[in-house]
């Protein structure tokens, strides 16, 4: 019983560091303008095709294929800002709502038109190598995963803390009109937001084409929304609170489906997003705002 509860967690552990990396391009995206980036999903499930396109044509190596992917999103990202939230930015809330769907249902649908709707089997990055700790199959692929998730997050982290980029973002996410004030190029911190979260996604992309063997112009939708779950669960706007909240829905994910039924994968997901809401709708590391109406 400890075997297989311990082989869940690491299993719950290798999802969740994925939910995080998505999870962090929807909340910095919220902290900075107080919008969701609903084609952020979208954008996490180029990056996988993009990955498997520079896989399959040009080279397997992983760092090529993963600094590509997260190259090639970071532009659509910027561009999706660009086209789709900059000039509703200052409109109505439902606006801007309606602008994400629809660039969410745009680019799901030209991956569609350019390269069908199937399903398409991910090249082996990897070799497969197991290792047996304590009776528990541990694959280098979830090893490698996990450590690609980690570096990423504190790679981020770095970012926001320690340069003049992540200054100016934690300075506009503060209040937008006081760092114009200041000398702040907002529009260029927002673009730069965009850039960084949707690299994030692509690197995601990466790793759950490597990990499932398998991806489709859909998987972004159930992956985003529950990548949202994430943001919301650890306190949308909060970069830790993602990064945990990814982790917390990964792990009760993958034990209700180990001790509950397969069929509760997703019920659980929304579950805890309706828990979190009634319960603390700020989320676990969010803070409870008042906003003048």
């Amino acid at each position: 019983m400890l075997e297989i509860i311990l082989k869940q967690l690491l299993n719950g552990i290798t999802v969740g560091s994925i939910y995080s990396l998505i999870a962090l391009g929807y909340t910095m995206v919220y902290g900075i303008i107080k919008l969701i980036n609903f084609a952020h999903g979208d954008i996490y499930m180029v990056g996988a095709f993009v990955g498997l396109i520079v896989a399959t044509q040009f080279s397997s190596n992983f760092i090529v294929v993963i600094a590509i992917a997260m190259a090639t999103t970071a532009i659509i990202g910027v561009l999706v800002e660009k086209v789709a939230y900059k000039p509703v930015r200052n409109s109505s809330r439902i606006s801007a709502l309606i602008s994400a769907i629809g660039a969410s249902i745009f680019i799901s649908n030209l991956v569609v038109l350019i390269n069908g709707p199937q399903r398409e089997a991910y090249p082996q990055i990897f070799p497969e190598i197991n290792f047996n700790v304590g009776g528990i199959t541990i694959s280098f692929l979830q090893i490698f995963i996990i450590l690609v998730s980690i570096a990423l997050m504190f790679g981020l982290y770095y970012i926001v803390h320690n340069t003049k980029m992540g200054i100016a973002m934690r300075a506009v996410s503060q209040n937008l009109t006081t760092a114009r004030l200041m000398g702040i190029n907002s529009d260029k911190i927002i673009s730069f937001t965009f850039a960084i979260g949707s690299s994030l996604a692509a690197a995601a992309g990466v790793l759950v084409g490597t990990y499932y063997r398998a991806v489709d112009p859909l998987m972004g939708l159930l992956f985003g929304l529950k990548a949202f779950v994430a943001a919301v669960l650890g306190g949308i706007g909060s970069i830790p609170g993602a990064m945990i909240g990814g982790l917390v829905l990964g792990l009760a994910e993958v034990m209700g489906v180990a001790f509950i039924s397969p069929s509760f994968r997703d019920a659980i997901a929304f579950g805890i997003l309706i828990f979190i809401l009634i319960v603390k709708p700020s989320g676990l590391f969010g803070k409870a705002t008042k906003e003048k109406v």
